[in-house]
């Protein structure tokens, strides 16, 4: 068993689950990069604004709890409520349902956000040939509906699921969510493709030095390489304390390069062909 400096290092990855999926998002501004005025000057800034200024309200939030809670009642708040346990002995219950309408219209705002972005991926591959062809169209207002439609889908199976929990002395049956589970199984995923991407910024480097680069980062090929070493480490932590959640999330990362691979093959052998880059002339005609 391993104890000591290391084993407490590793509780450390695994409790950095949580902080990693409030951050994972950072990089969505990125996918509408497309449809972005100047993303040469205006995509680094959305990035560096948007990341410090989570960081800002994390930190003070979490400062908020500290001096209000004591140990004790930040470790037994009750359903693992942290923020409501705080808003409740500053106000009362007054601040039960303060920090509920708080939460919803975070909830709300951050959703607009993913589902703005989260669509785009999917329409990209599209235009690149990599997935079905109906997701690069977009409607008469050129917004790509079929991304969409099918991104709220999914979403709305995996809030479905349920856990199905049985104590063994009772007998009882216990439902709940998995939304544990799916901060595991996200950010094991994200880890792995956002160390995938940062290794392409090496790769394309190499391949194709005289691509123009508005946009150059800054301490290469350092930061890339400190980034793609931590971002293992959580990995390979996550799967030695969590294998089973973090397992799933591995399964379709691999799952994806699956498809790729007989995406990539079927495409070779179809008449599938990239789209013309957004906003020309061809892809409206295309869309409508």
């Amino acid at each position: 068993a391993i104890t000591g400096t290391l084993a407490l290092v590793m509780l450390l990855g695994r409790a950095m689950t949580g902080p990693l999926f409030a951050q994972s998002a950072w990089n969505n501004v990125t996918f509408t990069g497309g449809e972005v005025e100047n993303p040469g000057r205006n995509l680094p800034r959305a990035l560096l604004i948007g990341c410090l200024t989570v960081v800002a309200l994390y930190l003070l939030a979490n400062l908020a709890y500290v001096l209000t809670l004591s140990l004790p009642e930040i470790q037994n708040a009750p359903g693992n409520r942290v923020a409501t346990a705080a808003m409740q002995k500053i106000l009362g219950a007054p601040g039960t349902i303060l920090m509920a309408v708080a939460i919803m219209i975070s909830t709300f705002g951050c959703n607009n956000g993913l589902i703005l972005a989260g669509a785009r991926v999917t329409y990209a591959m599209a235009r690149d040939g990599m997935f079905f062809p109906a997701f690069a169209k977009l409607n008469r207002r050129h917004v790509p509906a079929v991304a969409l439609i099918a991104q709220g889908i999914w979403a709305s199976l995996l809030t479905l699921l349920r856990t199905v929990t049985v104590n063994p002395q009772t007998g009882a049956t216990t439902y709940g969510n998995i939304y544990t589970q799916l901060l595991e199984y996200i950010i094991s995923a994200d880890l792995v493709f956002y160390a995938l991407m940062v290794g392409a910024v090496i790769v394309l480097r190499r391949k194709r030095p005289d691509v123009p680069r508005p946009y150059r980062t800054y301490g290469y090929p350092l930061v890339p390489l400190i980034y793609i070493a931590l971002s293992t480490l959580v990995v390979l932590d996550l799967a030695y304390l969590a294998p089973l959640t973090s397992g799933i999330g591995y399964l379709f990362v691999f799952a994806g390069l699956l498809v790729y691979l007989i995406w990539r093959y079927l495409i070779r052998r179809s008449e599938f062909k990239t789209l013309p880059a957004f906003g020309t002339e061809a892809t409206m005609e295309a869309s409508d």
